[in-house]
Protein backbone atom coordinates (compact mmCIF):
# COMPACT_ATOMS: atom_id res chain seq x y z
CA UNK A 1 0.00 0.00 0.00
CA UNK A 2 1.79 3.15 1.13
CA UNK A 3 5.53 2.60 0.84
CA UNK A 4 8.06 4.11 3.25
CA UNK A 5 11.82 4.58 3.56
CA UNK A 6 14.11 2.28 1.61
CA UNK A 7 11.23 0.37 0.01
CA UNK A 8 9.79 3.61 -1.33
CA UNK A 9 13.22 4.63 -2.62
CA UNK A 10 13.76 1.39 -4.53
CA UNK A 11 10.24 1.24 -5.91
CA UNK A 12 10.09 4.78 -7.24
CA UNK A 13 13.60 4.70 -8.62
CA UNK A 14 12.56 1.64 -10.65
CA UNK A 15 9.48 3.46 -11.90
CA UNK A 16 11.52 6.54 -12.74
CA UNK A 17 13.78 4.28 -14.76
CA UNK A 18 10.86 2.79 -16.64
CA UNK A 19 9.41 6.21 -17.36
CA UNK A 20 12.55 7.56 -18.98
CA UNK A 21 12.27 5.05 -21.80
CA UNK A 22 10.23 7.70 -23.62
CA UNK A 23 11.61 11.22 -23.79
CA UNK A 24 9.76 12.78 -26.70
CA UNK A 25 6.29 13.52 -28.03
CA UNK A 26 5.44 11.48 -31.09
CA UNK A 27 2.08 11.63 -32.90
CA UNK A 28 0.67 8.22 -33.75
CA UNK A 29 -0.81 8.15 -37.24
CA UNK A 30 -2.62 5.50 -39.19
CA UNK A 31 -0.67 3.69 -41.88
CA UNK A 32 2.94 4.23 -40.87
CA UNK A 33 5.31 4.07 -43.84
CA UNK A 34 8.21 1.77 -43.05
CA UNK A 35 10.44 2.19 -46.10
CA UNK A 36 12.78 5.16 -45.75
CA UNK A 37 13.68 6.70 -49.10
CA UNK A 38 17.15 8.12 -48.47
CA UNK A 39 18.81 7.18 -51.76
CA UNK A 40 16.40 8.51 -54.37
CA UNK A 41 16.65 12.31 -54.65
CA UNK A 42 13.86 14.41 -56.08
CA UNK A 43 14.04 15.29 -59.76
CA UNK A 44 11.67 16.77 -62.37
CA UNK A 45 8.61 14.54 -62.74
CA UNK A 46 9.49 12.67 -59.56
CA UNK A 47 9.36 15.26 -56.81
CA UNK A 48 6.10 14.75 -54.95
CA UNK A 49 6.06 14.67 -51.18
CA UNK A 50 4.94 11.33 -49.80
CA UNK A 51 1.37 11.62 -48.53
CA UNK A 52 -1.07 9.22 -46.94
CA UNK A 53 -4.14 8.53 -49.06
CA UNK A 54 -7.63 7.58 -47.94
CA UNK A 55 -9.33 4.94 -50.07
CA UNK A 56 -13.03 4.55 -49.17
CA UNK A 57 -14.39 1.39 -50.81
CA UNK A 58 -17.94 0.79 -52.04
CA UNK A 59 -19.19 -2.73 -52.86
CA UNK A 60 -22.37 -2.85 -54.96
CA UNK A 61 -23.02 0.76 -54.03
CA UNK A 62 -22.65 0.26 -50.26
CA UNK A 63 -19.67 1.66 -48.40
CA UNK A 64 -17.73 -1.21 -46.85
CA UNK A 65 -14.38 -0.13 -45.49
CA UNK A 66 -11.84 2.65 -45.77
CA UNK A 67 -8.23 1.74 -46.44
CA UNK A 68 -5.11 3.87 -46.04
CA UNK A 69 -2.44 3.97 -48.74
CA UNK A 70 0.52 6.12 -49.69
CA UNK A 71 0.98 8.29 -52.76
CA UNK A 72 3.98 7.92 -55.07
CA UNK A 73 6.75 10.41 -55.66
CA UNK A 74 5.62 10.70 -59.28
CA UNK A 75 2.30 11.58 -60.91
CA UNK A 76 -0.21 14.36 -60.15
CA UNK A 77 -1.22 15.31 -56.63
CA UNK A 78 -4.48 13.94 -55.26
CA UNK A 79 -7.60 15.85 -54.30
CA UNK A 80 -7.63 16.87 -50.62
CA UNK A 81 -11.42 17.06 -50.14
CA UNK A 82 -13.59 13.94 -49.94
CA UNK A 83 -16.57 15.67 -51.55
CA UNK A 84 -14.49 16.46 -54.62
CA UNK A 85 -13.06 12.95 -54.98
CA UNK A 86 -14.86 11.03 -57.76
CA UNK A 87 -16.30 7.53 -57.25
CA UNK A 88 -14.52 5.38 -59.82
CA UNK A 89 -14.99 1.71 -60.61
CA UNK A 90 -12.10 -0.59 -59.70
CA UNK A 91 -10.85 -3.19 -62.21
CA UNK A 92 -8.11 -5.83 -62.36
CA UNK A 93 -6.00 -5.60 -65.55
CA UNK A 94 -4.74 -8.46 -67.68
CA UNK A 95 -1.90 -9.11 -66.91
CA UNK A 96 -2.42 -8.51 -63.20
CA UNK A 97 1.04 -6.98 -62.68
CA UNK A 98 0.49 -4.43 -65.49
CA UNK A 99 4.07 -4.88 -66.73
CA UNK A 100 2.82 -4.91 -70.33
CA UNK A 101 -0.03 -3.27 -72.21
CA UNK A 102 -3.34 -4.49 -70.61
CA UNK A 103 -5.58 -6.54 -72.92
CA UNK A 104 -8.92 -5.52 -71.34
CA UNK A 105 -10.62 -2.13 -71.60
CA UNK A 106 -9.79 0.15 -68.68
CA UNK A 107 -10.80 3.60 -69.89
CA UNK A 108 -11.71 5.78 -66.91
CA UNK A 109 -11.17 2.96 -64.42
CA UNK A 110 -8.94 2.72 -61.39
CA UNK A 111 -6.89 -0.44 -61.82
CA UNK A 112 -5.65 -2.76 -59.06
CA UNK A 113 -2.27 -4.37 -59.79
CA UNK A 114 0.28 -6.49 -57.96
CA UNK A 115 3.74 -5.25 -57.11
CA UNK A 116 6.72 -6.87 -58.84
CA UNK A 117 8.23 -7.85 -62.21
CA UNK A 118 8.76 -4.22 -63.32
CA UNK A 119 9.21 -0.74 -61.88
CA UNK A 120 6.43 1.37 -60.38
CA UNK A 121 6.74 3.97 -63.14
CA UNK A 122 6.51 1.27 -65.85
CA UNK A 123 3.20 0.05 -64.38
CA UNK A 124 1.89 3.62 -64.23
CA UNK A 125 2.90 4.31 -67.83
CA UNK A 126 1.15 1.16 -69.12
CA UNK A 127 -1.96 1.99 -67.07
CA UNK A 128 -2.07 5.55 -68.40
CA UNK A 129 -1.64 4.29 -71.98
CA UNK A 130 -4.62 1.96 -71.43
CA UNK A 131 -6.81 4.92 -70.41
CA UNK A 132 -6.94 4.21 -66.65
CA UNK A 133 -7.68 7.19 -64.39
CA UNK A 134 -5.49 5.94 -61.52
CA UNK A 135 -3.49 2.91 -60.44
CA UNK A 136 -3.46 1.16 -57.07
CA UNK A 137 -0.49 -1.13 -56.44
CA UNK A 138 -0.78 -3.95 -53.88
CA UNK A 139 2.34 -4.27 -51.77
CA UNK A 140 3.79 -7.72 -51.09
CA UNK A 141 3.86 -6.98 -47.34
CA UNK A 142 1.38 -5.71 -44.76
CA UNK A 143 3.20 -2.36 -44.52
CA UNK A 144 3.29 0.58 -46.87
CA UNK A 145 6.23 1.31 -49.15
CA UNK A 146 7.39 4.63 -50.57
CA UNK A 147 7.26 4.41 -54.35
CA UNK A 148 10.10 6.26 -56.06
CA UNK A 149 11.59 6.51 -59.55
CA UNK A 150 14.51 4.28 -60.47
CA UNK A 151 17.83 6.06 -60.90
CA UNK A 152 18.19 5.25 -64.61
CA UNK A 153 14.56 5.88 -65.59
CA UNK A 154 13.82 8.73 -67.97
CA UNK A 155 10.09 8.37 -68.75
CA UNK A 156 8.71 9.67 -65.44
CA UNK A 157 6.21 12.23 -66.73
CA UNK A 158 3.11 10.37 -65.57
CA UNK A 159 -0.37 11.88 -65.72
CA UNK A 160 -2.37 9.57 -63.42
CA UNK A 161 -2.18 9.18 -59.60
CA UNK A 162 -0.38 6.14 -58.22
CA UNK A 163 -1.23 4.78 -54.77
CA UNK A 164 0.09 1.81 -52.82
CA UNK A 165 -2.03 -0.28 -50.44
CA UNK A 166 -0.77 -2.88 -47.94
CA UNK A 167 -1.12 -6.52 -48.90
CA UNK A 168 -4.12 -7.36 -46.69
CA UNK A 169 -6.13 -4.40 -48.01
CA UNK A 170 -5.30 -5.22 -51.64
CA UNK A 171 -6.29 -8.88 -51.22
CA UNK A 172 -9.71 -7.86 -49.83
CA UNK A 173 -10.38 -5.61 -52.80
CA UNK A 174 -9.22 -8.31 -55.19
CA UNK A 175 -11.57 -10.88 -53.64
CA UNK A 176 -14.54 -8.50 -53.95
CA UNK A 177 -13.88 -8.13 -57.68
CA UNK A 178 -13.31 -11.86 -58.22
CA UNK A 179 -16.68 -12.53 -56.54
CA UNK A 180 -18.29 -10.47 -59.33
CA UNK A 181 -19.07 -7.54 -57.05
CA UNK A 182 -19.08 -4.02 -58.43
CA UNK A 183 -16.33 -2.23 -56.54
CA UNK A 184 -15.72 1.51 -56.67
CA UNK A 185 -13.24 3.67 -54.76
CA UNK A 186 -12.41 7.26 -53.99
CA UNK A 187 -8.86 8.53 -53.77
CA UNK A 188 -8.09 11.66 -51.75
CA UNK A 189 -5.40 12.91 -49.40
CA UNK A 190 -6.75 15.25 -46.68
CA UNK A 191 -4.27 17.68 -45.19
CA UNK A 192 -3.44 17.71 -41.50
CA UNK A 193 -4.14 20.97 -39.64
CA UNK A 194 -0.98 22.94 -38.70
CA UNK A 195 -1.98 22.75 -35.01
CA UNK A 196 -4.40 20.36 -33.35
CA UNK A 197 -6.18 21.33 -30.14
CA UNK A 198 -4.87 18.08 -28.60
CA UNK A 199 -1.36 19.55 -28.60
CA UNK A 200 -2.61 22.59 -26.67
CA UNK A 201 -4.26 20.40 -24.03
CA UNK A 202 -1.19 18.18 -23.81
CA UNK A 203 1.01 21.26 -23.28
CA UNK A 204 -1.31 22.49 -20.52
CA UNK A 205 -1.32 19.02 -18.96
CA UNK A 206 2.48 18.80 -18.85
CA UNK A 207 2.93 22.35 -17.51
CA UNK A 208 0.13 21.95 -14.95
CA UNK A 209 1.53 18.66 -13.69
CA UNK A 210 4.95 20.20 -13.03
CA UNK A 211 3.42 23.24 -11.29
CA UNK A 212 1.31 21.08 -8.95
CA UNK A 213 4.19 18.71 -8.18
CA UNK A 214 6.63 21.60 -7.59
CA UNK A 215 4.35 23.36 -5.10
CA UNK A 216 3.73 20.13 -3.24
CA UNK A 217 7.46 19.39 -3.10
CA UNK A 218 8.28 22.94 -1.96
CA UNK A 219 5.59 22.87 0.71
CA UNK A 220 6.89 19.56 2.06
CA UNK A 221 10.45 20.93 2.11
CA UNK A 222 9.35 24.04 3.99
CA UNK A 223 7.38 21.98 6.53
CA UNK A 224 10.41 19.71 7.00
CA UNK A 225 12.66 22.75 7.52
CA UNK A 226 10.28 24.18 10.10
CA UNK A 227 10.18 20.86 11.95
CA UNK A 228 13.96 20.60 11.92
CA UNK A 229 14.33 24.10 13.31
CA UNK A 230 11.85 23.28 16.07
CA UNK A 231 13.86 20.20 17.01
CA UNK A 232 17.10 22.22 17.02
CA UNK A 233 15.51 24.89 19.17
CA UNK A 234 14.31 22.27 21.65
CA UNK A 235 17.73 20.60 21.65
CA UNK A 236 16.22 17.28 20.56
CA UNK A 237 18.37 14.46 19.17
CA UNK A 238 15.61 13.52 16.74
CA UNK A 239 17.12 15.95 14.24
CA UNK A 240 20.18 13.73 13.92
CA UNK A 241 17.93 10.74 13.27
CA UNK A 242 16.13 12.66 10.54
CA UNK A 243 19.47 13.50 8.91
CA UNK A 244 20.44 9.83 8.86
CA UNK A 245 17.17 8.32 7.70
CA UNK A 246 15.67 11.15 5.68
CA UNK A 247 12.22 12.56 6.18
CA UNK A 248 9.11 11.06 4.66
CA UNK A 249 10.96 8.67 2.37
CA UNK A 250 12.49 11.49 0.25
CA UNK A 251 15.30 10.39 -2.08
CA UNK A 252 18.12 12.77 -3.05
CA UNK A 253 19.77 11.86 -6.35
CA UNK A 254 23.58 11.90 -6.39
CA UNK A 255 25.86 12.74 -9.34
CA UNK A 256 26.89 9.13 -9.87
CA UNK A 257 23.33 7.84 -9.59
CA UNK A 258 22.27 10.41 -12.23
CA UNK A 259 24.86 9.05 -14.68
CA UNK A 260 24.13 5.44 -13.74
CA UNK A 261 20.43 6.12 -14.15
CA UNK A 262 20.77 7.17 -17.82
CA UNK A 263 23.11 4.24 -18.59
CA UNK A 264 20.63 1.74 -17.17
CA UNK A 265 17.79 3.48 -19.02
CA UNK A 266 19.73 2.98 -22.28
CA UNK A 267 20.18 -0.72 -21.54
CA UNK A 268 16.49 -1.04 -20.73
CA UNK A 269 15.56 0.72 -23.98
CA UNK A 270 17.69 -1.68 -26.02
CA UNK A 271 16.09 -4.62 -24.20
CA UNK A 272 12.66 -3.26 -25.11
CA UNK A 273 13.76 -2.84 -28.72
CA UNK A 274 15.15 -6.37 -28.98
CA UNK A 275 12.56 -8.29 -26.99
CA UNK A 276 9.40 -6.21 -27.34
CA UNK A 277 6.39 -8.53 -27.47
CA UNK A 278 2.86 -8.77 -26.16
CA UNK A 279 4.00 -10.50 -22.94
CA UNK A 280 6.65 -7.81 -22.40
CA UNK A 281 3.98 -5.14 -22.80
CA UNK A 282 1.87 -6.99 -20.22
CA UNK A 283 4.76 -6.76 -17.73
CA UNK A 284 5.08 -3.03 -18.35
CA UNK A 285 1.33 -2.57 -17.99
CA UNK A 286 1.47 -4.41 -14.66
CA UNK A 287 4.33 -2.22 -13.42
CA UNK A 288 2.52 0.88 -14.61
CA UNK A 289 -0.64 -0.16 -12.76
CA UNK A 290 1.29 -0.79 -9.54
CA UNK A 291 2.95 2.61 -9.82
CA UNK A 292 -0.34 4.25 -10.78
CA UNK A 293 -2.08 2.75 -7.75
CA UNK A 294 0.65 4.01 -5.42
CA UNK A 295 0.64 7.44 -7.05
CA UNK A 296 -3.14 7.75 -7.00
CA UNK A 297 -3.25 6.66 -3.35
CA UNK A 298 -0.62 9.20 -2.34
CA UNK A 299 -2.30 12.06 -4.20
CA UNK A 300 -5.80 11.26 -2.93
CA UNK A 301 -4.67 10.86 0.68
CA UNK A 302 -2.77 14.16 0.53
CA UNK A 303 -5.73 15.93 -1.08
CA UNK A 304 -8.39 14.54 1.26
CA UNK A 305 -6.23 15.15 4.34
CA UNK A 306 -6.44 18.88 3.66
CA UNK A 307 -10.19 18.78 4.42
CA UNK A 308 -11.20 18.83 8.08
CA UNK A 309 -13.77 16.07 7.52
CA UNK A 310 -10.95 13.60 6.90
CA UNK A 311 -8.47 14.80 9.54
CA UNK A 312 -9.38 12.06 12.01
CA UNK A 313 -9.22 9.30 9.36
CA UNK A 314 -5.83 10.46 8.08
CA UNK A 315 -4.40 10.74 11.61
CA UNK A 316 -5.67 7.38 12.88
CA UNK A 317 -3.64 4.26 12.09
CA UNK A 318 -4.14 0.53 12.18
CA UNK A 319 -1.50 -2.18 11.97
CA UNK A 320 -1.67 -4.32 8.85
CA UNK A 321 0.47 -7.46 8.43
CA UNK A 322 3.56 -6.87 6.26
CA UNK A 323 2.60 -3.23 5.61
CA UNK A 324 2.84 -1.99 9.21
CA UNK A 325 0.88 1.08 10.32
CA UNK A 326 -1.59 2.28 7.73
CA UNK A 327 -4.02 5.17 8.09
CA UNK A 328 -7.76 4.56 7.90
CA UNK A 329 -7.97 7.08 5.08
CA UNK A 330 -5.46 5.10 3.04
CA UNK A 331 -7.42 1.92 3.66
CA UNK A 332 -10.55 3.69 2.44
CA UNK A 333 -9.10 5.00 -0.84
CA UNK A 334 -7.01 1.93 -1.73
CA UNK A 335 -9.87 -0.24 -3.08
CA UNK A 336 -10.93 2.61 -5.37
CA UNK A 337 -7.36 3.09 -6.66
CA UNK A 338 -6.87 -0.63 -7.26
CA UNK A 339 -10.22 -0.93 -9.05
CA UNK A 340 -9.45 2.12 -11.20
CA UNK A 341 -6.07 0.72 -12.32
CA UNK A 342 -7.46 -2.76 -12.99
CA UNK A 343 -10.35 -1.31 -15.00
CA UNK A 344 -7.90 0.69 -17.12
CA UNK A 345 -5.72 -2.39 -17.72
CA UNK A 346 -8.72 -4.44 -18.85
CA UNK A 347 -10.12 -1.67 -21.08
CA UNK A 348 -6.84 -0.15 -22.26
CA UNK A 349 -7.65 -0.85 -25.92
CA UNK A 350 -10.93 1.09 -25.77
CA UNK A 351 -11.16 4.53 -27.37
CA UNK A 352 -11.69 6.20 -23.98
CA UNK A 353 -8.82 4.40 -22.20
CA UNK A 354 -6.47 7.38 -22.65
CA UNK A 355 -8.37 9.19 -19.87
CA UNK A 356 -7.54 6.54 -17.28
CA UNK A 357 -3.95 6.28 -18.51
CA UNK A 358 -3.47 10.04 -18.15
CA UNK A 359 -4.98 10.10 -14.64
CA UNK A 360 -2.73 7.26 -13.45
CA UNK A 361 0.27 8.79 -15.22
CA UNK A 362 -0.17 12.28 -13.77
CA UNK A 363 -0.66 10.89 -10.25
CA UNK A 364 2.48 8.81 -10.65
CA UNK A 365 4.55 11.74 -11.98
CA UNK A 366 3.41 14.05 -9.17
CA UNK A 367 4.23 11.42 -6.54
CA UNK A 368 7.66 10.70 -8.01
CA UNK A 369 8.48 14.43 -8.07
CA UNK A 370 7.42 14.57 -4.43
CA UNK A 371 9.70 11.70 -3.40
CA UNK A 372 12.72 11.91 -5.75
CA UNK A 373 14.62 15.21 -5.48
CA UNK A 374 17.59 16.97 -7.00
CA UNK A 375 19.68 18.23 -4.02
CA UNK A 376 21.59 20.91 -5.95
CA UNK A 377 22.15 22.39 -9.39
CA UNK A 378 25.27 20.28 -9.99
CA UNK A 379 23.29 17.05 -9.86
CA UNK A 380 20.49 18.60 -11.91
CA UNK A 381 22.95 19.68 -14.59
CA UNK A 382 24.54 16.23 -14.80
CA UNK A 383 21.15 14.48 -14.92
CA UNK A 384 19.64 16.71 -17.60
CA UNK A 385 22.84 16.78 -19.68
CA UNK A 386 22.99 12.98 -19.72
CA UNK A 387 19.30 12.79 -20.59
CA UNK A 388 19.86 15.40 -23.33
CA UNK A 389 22.53 13.21 -24.97
CA UNK A 390 20.44 10.09 -24.37
CA UNK A 391 17.49 11.61 -26.20
CA UNK A 392 19.49 12.70 -29.23
CA UNK A 393 21.41 9.44 -29.46
CA UNK A 394 18.43 7.07 -29.33
CA UNK A 395 16.23 9.15 -31.66
CA UNK A 396 18.80 10.12 -34.31
CA UNK A 397 22.21 8.49 -33.91
CA UNK A 398 20.85 4.99 -33.25
CA UNK A 399 19.81 4.83 -36.93
CA UNK A 400 23.49 4.36 -37.85
CA UNK A 401 23.74 1.09 -35.87
CA UNK A 402 20.19 -0.28 -35.93
CA UNK A 403 19.05 1.06 -39.35
CA UNK A 404 16.04 2.63 -37.63
CA UNK A 405 15.35 4.94 -34.70
CA UNK A 406 15.27 2.71 -31.61
CA UNK A 407 13.31 5.26 -29.60
CA UNK A 408 10.59 5.67 -32.24
CA UNK A 409 10.23 1.92 -32.80
CA UNK A 410 9.75 1.34 -29.06
CA UNK A 411 7.38 4.31 -28.73
CA UNK A 412 5.12 3.06 -31.50
CA UNK A 413 5.24 -0.55 -30.29
CA UNK A 414 6.07 -1.78 -33.79
CA UNK A 415 7.24 -5.18 -32.54
CA UNK A 416 4.59 -5.71 -29.88
CA UNK A 417 1.37 -5.73 -31.87
CA UNK A 418 0.02 -2.95 -29.62
CA UNK A 419 -0.01 0.84 -29.69
CA UNK A 420 3.14 1.20 -27.60
CA UNK A 421 4.17 1.16 -23.97
CA UNK A 422 1.94 2.88 -21.39
CA UNK A 423 4.56 5.20 -19.85
CA UNK A 424 3.25 8.30 -21.59
CA UNK A 425 0.45 10.85 -21.56
CA UNK A 426 -1.72 11.03 -24.65
CA UNK A 427 -4.73 12.86 -26.05
CA UNK A 428 -6.62 11.97 -29.26
CA UNK A 429 -6.03 14.38 -32.12
CA UNK A 430 -9.45 15.99 -32.42
CA UNK A 431 -9.41 17.71 -35.81
CA UNK A 432 -6.85 15.58 -37.61
CA UNK A 433 -8.47 13.62 -40.47
CA UNK A 434 -5.89 10.88 -39.91
CA UNK A 435 -6.73 10.50 -36.23
CA UNK A 436 -4.06 9.19 -33.88
CA UNK A 437 -2.76 10.68 -30.65
CA UNK A 438 -0.50 13.47 -29.52
CA UNK A 439 1.72 11.94 -26.86
CA UNK A 440 4.52 12.92 -24.51
CA UNK A 441 6.81 10.58 -22.60
CA UNK A 442 6.92 10.74 -18.82
CA UNK A 443 10.63 11.59 -18.95
CA UNK A 444 9.91 14.86 -20.77
CA UNK A 445 7.92 15.94 -17.72
CA UNK A 446 9.78 14.19 -14.90
CA UNK A 447 13.37 15.18 -15.60
CA UNK A 448 12.79 18.91 -16.20
CA UNK A 449 10.25 18.74 -13.36
CA UNK A 450 12.98 17.67 -10.93
CA UNK A 451 14.94 20.82 -11.75
CA UNK A 452 11.90 23.09 -11.64
CA UNK A 453 10.75 21.66 -8.29
CA UNK A 454 14.27 22.24 -6.97
CA UNK A 455 14.08 25.90 -8.03
CA UNK A 456 10.79 26.44 -6.19
CA UNK A 457 12.11 24.76 -3.02
CA UNK A 458 15.10 27.10 -3.14
CA UNK A 459 12.81 30.13 -3.63
CA UNK A 460 10.63 29.22 -0.65
CA UNK A 461 13.49 28.40 1.71
CA UNK A 462 15.29 31.62 0.75
CA UNK A 463 12.02 33.60 0.97
CA UNK A 464 12.20 34.94 -2.56
CA UNK A 465 9.03 36.25 -4.14
CA UNK A 466 7.82 34.88 -7.45
CA UNK A 467 9.48 37.49 -9.65
CA UNK A 468 12.78 37.59 -7.76
CA UNK A 469 13.00 33.81 -7.55
CA UNK A 470 13.88 31.13 -10.09
CA UNK A 471 10.74 29.01 -10.34
CA UNK A 472 8.71 31.39 -12.52
CA UNK A 473 11.47 31.77 -15.09
CA UNK A 474 12.38 28.08 -15.29
CA UNK A 475 8.69 27.25 -15.60
CA UNK A 476 8.31 29.74 -18.47
CA UNK A 477 11.45 28.30 -20.05
CA UNK A 478 9.99 24.78 -19.85
CA UNK A 479 6.75 25.91 -21.46
CA UNK A 480 8.65 27.62 -24.29
CA UNK A 481 10.89 24.58 -24.79
CA UNK A 482 7.90 22.27 -25.06
CA UNK A 483 6.19 24.72 -27.41
CA UNK A 484 9.28 24.79 -29.67
CA UNK A 485 9.22 20.99 -29.64
CA UNK A 486 5.70 20.93 -31.07
CA UNK A 487 6.58 23.57 -33.65
CA UNK A 488 9.54 21.43 -34.75
CA UNK A 489 7.31 18.36 -34.73
CA UNK A 490 4.86 19.98 -37.16
CA UNK A 491 7.64 21.39 -39.32
CA UNK A 492 9.12 17.88 -39.60
CA UNK A 493 5.75 16.58 -40.84
CA UNK A 494 5.06 14.51 -37.74
CA UNK A 495 8.45 12.78 -37.49
CA UNK A 496 9.44 12.03 -33.90
CA UNK A 497 11.40 14.76 -32.14
CA UNK A 498 13.46 14.46 -28.93
CA UNK A 499 11.74 16.97 -26.65
CA UNK A 500 14.73 17.28 -24.32
CA UNK A 501 16.73 18.60 -27.27
CA UNK A 502 14.73 21.81 -26.84
CA UNK A 503 13.61 21.66 -23.19
CA UNK A 504 17.01 21.11 -21.54
CA UNK A 505 18.78 24.17 -23.04
CA UNK A 506 15.78 26.35 -22.17
CA UNK A 507 15.33 25.26 -18.53
CA UNK A 508 18.91 24.52 -17.53
CA UNK A 509 20.29 27.49 -19.44
CA UNK A 510 17.78 29.84 -17.79
CA UNK A 511 18.60 28.64 -14.26
CA UNK A 512 22.36 28.76 -14.80
CA UNK A 513 22.23 32.22 -16.40
CA UNK A 514 19.97 33.73 -13.72
CA UNK A 515 21.95 32.13 -10.90
CA UNK A 516 25.20 33.60 -12.16
CA UNK A 517 23.66 37.03 -12.80
CA UNK A 518 22.15 37.17 -9.30
CA UNK A 519 25.21 35.82 -7.49
CA UNK A 520 23.46 32.64 -6.26
CA UNK A 521 25.18 30.20 -8.60
CA UNK A 522 27.67 28.83 -6.05
CA UNK A 523 24.94 28.17 -3.47
CA UNK A 524 22.65 26.64 -6.10
CA UNK A 525 25.50 24.51 -7.46
CA UNK A 526 26.74 23.13 -4.14
CA UNK A 527 24.31 23.45 -1.22
CA UNK A 528 21.05 23.75 -3.11
CA UNK A 529 19.46 25.72 -0.29
CA UNK A 530 20.26 29.02 1.45
CA UNK A 531 22.32 29.05 4.62
CA UNK A 532 20.35 29.51 7.83
CA UNK A 533 21.32 32.69 9.70
CA UNK A 534 20.73 30.92 12.99
CA UNK A 535 19.96 27.24 13.69
CA UNK A 536 17.38 28.25 16.29
CA UNK A 537 15.54 30.57 13.91
CA UNK A 538 12.10 29.20 13.03
CA UNK A 539 10.97 29.66 9.43
CA UNK A 540 7.71 31.46 8.98
CA UNK A 541 4.97 29.23 7.76
CA UNK A 542 3.61 31.74 5.29
CA UNK A 543 5.38 32.68 2.10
Amino acid sequence: MELKGATSTLFFFLLLLLQTVLFFPFPAFAGDIVHQDDISPKRPGCENNFVLVKVPTYVNGVEEIEFVGVGARFGPTLESKEKRAIHTRLEIPDPSDCCSQPKNKLIGRVILVHRGNCSFTAKANFAEAAGASAIIIINNQTELFKMVCEVNETDVTIGIPTVMLPQDAGVKLENYIKNNSIVSVQLYSPKRPPVDIAEVFLWLMAVGTIICASYWSAWSAKEAAIEQDKLLKDGSNEYLDMEKTGSGGVVDISTMSAIFFVVIASCFLVMLYKYMSIWFIDILVTLFCIGGIEGLQTCLVALLSSFRWFEHASGSFVKVPVLGSVSYLLLAVSPFCIAFAVLWAVCRHKVFAWIGQDILGIALIVTVLQIVRVPNLKVGTVLLSCAFMYDIFWVFVSKLWFKESVMIVVARGDKSGEDGIPMLLKIPRMFDPWGGYSIIGFGDILLPGLLIAFSLRFDWLSKKNLRAGYFLWTMIAYGLGLLITYIALNMMDGHGQPALLYIVPFTLGTLLTLGRKRGDLMILWTRGEPERPCPHHQLETSQ
